[in-house]
């Protein structure tokens, strides 16, 4: 695409948007259902030609050498495109979060005050690598009124494309406009930046990516943002940990899917543990094909420990790559996180409720694993149907952000005749 003709592709895609919003707030929430539930349909009956288009982006990241990680992130299959049929399914059959009333109450001069629930407007969601998003994305915002703008990235532009010609379908079947879900239709970063400015149309962009897209996005975005920077996720092992239930939610939490946000980067063993746990967990990690970078008492436990940088602690590897340090208790483990976290996700393992309570309390992230894997950090896990993303910002939405957290509100306040006194 011609690089001239980018201001007026994404001038009109925002127009498009906004004419789409419009008609969807006269629409009906079984509509809304419909249309998803239609699009699960298309996806299903598309299979085949997902996994054909799919496999052109894996051919192409072979020869850019994307790791085995990343290339799993990409990769779909008939059981991935189910589980997006079927994540499709679950947010149409959630209830429906426009009109909810979060609250209301009466003044005493009889004013009666609703605050209820209405859409965030349009939502620009800018993503890289996992086509599944195209799906989750597009979904999650019809489910709360919104029209949305997608922008994946080159390395699955294929899959994104065969994926949204799915939701296009069930938008137009249910009686909806097909503008409604919109995917950007070229790969030039210039688009990015179009889009980041286009503030008098777009009311949100959920940014997903890598650090350096974050960051640019940060600097750029004259639109506000739900910001998820990096997930280096912790898991914390306490003296009080049962060294069983560690070891399988350890390897678990590194190794289910090595390359998700919520792939646990950092293993933290209280030194005071039983002398057993932090080999076993090692040699766990070895034995699976992870590769162990460590502090001095994690090298002592094996030769293949790779010593760990202090750059180490700060990396997201998305990768079957994990650091080991050893900490001074509950309090070590959270000054350790407060330095090097993202406020992603961050888990402890323990039967010591003192040491819960206080990691829980302490540990500013948006989610808080007890006893359990972090890879559950996931909407769909929450029982959200799926999520657009993992906020670790503050503001409006953290956490898991999923239909609930695509809306607003507005206030409506009813009154008898009543007027304000001088």
């Amino acid at each position: 695409m011609n690089k001239e003709t980018i201001p007026q592709l994404m001038k009109q895609i925002g127009e498009n948007a906004k004419t789409s919003l419009a008609l969807l707030g006269s629409s009906q929430a079984s509509q809304r259902k419909d249309a998803l539930m239609l699009g699960a349909k298309a996806l299903r009956e598309q299979s085949d030609a997902i996994i054909k288009a799919n496999e052109k982006d894996l051919a192409a990241a072979n020869k850019k050498g994307l790791t085995a990680a990343m290339l799993d992130r990409l990769r779909l299959d008939g059981g991935r495109i189910e589980a997006m049929a079927k994540g499709l399914e679950d947010i149409a059959s959630l209830p429906d979060p426009i009109g909810r009333v979060l609250a209301e109450w009466e003044r005493p001069n009889g004013l009666k005050i609703k605050r209820v629930a209405v859409p965030l407007g349009v939502i620009g969601v800018i993503y890289e690598s996992r086509p599944n998003v195209t799906a989750d994305a597009g979904a999650l915002c019809l489910k709360a009124g919104n029209a949305c703008i997608l922008r994946g990235g080159s390395d699955s532009v294929h899959s994104s494309a065969a994926i949204h010609d799915c939701l296009v379908k069930g938008l137009v079947a249910a009686g909806l406009p097909r503008d409604a879900i919109q995917r950007i239709p070229t790969t030039d970063r210039d688009a990015v930046g179009e889009m980041l400015n286009m503030a008098d149309t777009i009311d949100v962009i959920v940014p997903r990516g890598g650090k350096s897209l974050i960051e640019r996005i940060t600097a750029e975005s004259k639109v506000p943002l739900f910001k998820h920077l990096e997930g280096i996720c912790h898991t914390y092992v306490d003296k009080a940990a049962d060294a069983q239930k560690a070891r399988a939610i350890v390897l678990n939490a590194k190794m289910r899917r090595t390359g998700i946000c919520g792939s646990t980067e950092t293993l933290l063993v209280d030194g005071r543990a039983e002398g057993s746990v932090l080999p076993a967990l090692v040699k766990d990690l070895l034995e699976a094909g992870c590769e162990v970078r460590g502090d001095e008492a994690a090298q002592k436990i094996d030769a293949r420990v790779i010593p760990a940088s202090e750059k180490d602690w700060g990396t997201e590897y998305l990768d079957a790559i994990i650091n080991v340090r050893q900490v001074d208790g509950v309090d070590g483990a959270i000054k350790h996180i407060a330095k090097y976290g993202t406020n992603h996700t961050d888990a402890i393992i323990s039967e010591d409720e003192k040491a819960i309570e206080s990691f829980s309390n302490n540990v500013d992230s948006a989610i808080i694993m007890v006893n359990t894997s972090t890879q559950f950090a996931d909407g769909a896990e929450f029982g959200m149907g799926a999520e657009i993303g993992i906020s670790t910002g503050k503001l409006h939405a953290r956490g898991p952000v999923g239909v609930e957290q695509l809306t607003s509100f507005k206030y409506i306040v009813v009154g008898t005749g009543q007027t304000r006194p001088q």
